[in-house]
């Protein structure tokens, strides 16, 4: 019986993906362009070298078994290792990193990013850049887990800033908003908690990965509409569809024109400290480096936060 590590090879791995895909051996070999008894035989070699059936061939279909399923998971992982390890290579040397990939928080202004991400391209680099959308502790949980290399807006405590290097990036302050026709527009201020307790509010749900979330705003026992995105949460308050806080600078425009109204409330003004942050493990590359140089000046740190587009 042949070693499994000499039988699990990038090869196989591709060979057991396209007979995955095609559902069968015979579309998976015109696919590879082989015949398909050469794909029978590695796979029963690979099946030989496991002693598990990795696909079930009782139909004229070939159906990846539950061992077949999480080796074609495993074989992804591995894949992506392999990537990391290329791309590792590649900026060692060229001092550029391959892709680099940047979380950012939903309270983020995207007309100033997106000039950011003009300034940056216009360097014509051999860096990818990859932006992704995150809320709450989803943008550190990004970066520490290592999806992303910067973060821009993260809310950093004790429990994650541990091996992440970070700096200020400013202070969000945010009011209590609701539509001109929403109950609350009408009330006596300030608004207590149980007047408030009686009314929808709209939750922009965390996209972290792992089991701790955070939620700001909601009391107990509140009926709630949960949104995914910051947009989303200010255009159904826009809607009268609820209530709660909304970013100032965000809520500026529409609070200017009559579209949304600030309400006063009982509760103490809420305001959140944004930091932008990085891993502490090794040297920034070029890219990174770049992005941090542009983060040194006040004036890119306040337009982050300032500079929201309104409708």
């Amino acid at each position: 019986m042949q070693n499994p590590s000499d039988v699990l090879t990038p090869d196989a791995f591709r060979i057991l993906q396209a007979i995955a895909q095609a559902g069968s051996f015979a579309g998976a070999a015109r696919a590879l362009g082989v015949v398909p008894s050469a794909l029978t035989y590695r796979v029963r070699q690979i099946e030989d070298a496991l002693d598990v059936l990795l696909f079930d061939r009782s139909s004229r279909q070939a159906i990846p078994t539950a061992a077949g399923t999480e080796l074609l998971r495993q074989g992804e992982r591995l894949r992506g290792e392999v990537d990391a390890v290329v791309n590792r290579v590649k900026r060692v040397a060229t001092g550029w990193e391959p892709q680099l990939t940047i979380a950012v928080d939903g309270l983020i202004a995207h007309p100033a990013l997106m000039e950011l991400v003009c300034d940056f391209l216009d360097l014509n680099p051999p860096t990818r850049l990859r932006i992704r959308d995150e809320i709450l502790s989803g943008t550190v949980d990004a970066l520490s887990s290592g999806r992303a290399d910067l973060a821009l807006g993260a809310i950093l405590g004790p429990s994650n800033a541990a091996d992440l290097k970070a700096r200020p990036l400013g202070i969000v302050r945010f009011v209590y908003a609701v539509a001109p026709h929403h109950p609350l527009a009408a009330l006596p201020e300030p608004l207590s908690d149980a007047e408030l307790q009686k009314h929808r509010a709209i939750v922009v749900s965390d996209s972290t990965q792992s089991a701790t979330t955070q939620s700001f705003g909601l009391l107990e026992g509140q009926d709630s509409f949960v949104v995914g995105s910051i947009a989303a949460k200010l255009d159904a308050q826009l809607r009268g569809l609820g209530a709660g806080f909304l970013a100032e600078p965000m809520a500026r425009p529409y609070l200017q024109t009559g579209r949304l109204i600030a309400r006063q409330v009982e509760r103490s003004t809420r305001e959140i400290s944004l930091s932008y942050a990085w891993r502490a493990s090794g040297s920034p590359g070029k890219a990174l480096a770049w992005w941090l140089e542009q983060l040194e000046r006040p004036i890119t740190r306040h337009a982050l936060l300032e500079q929201h587009r309104g409708v």
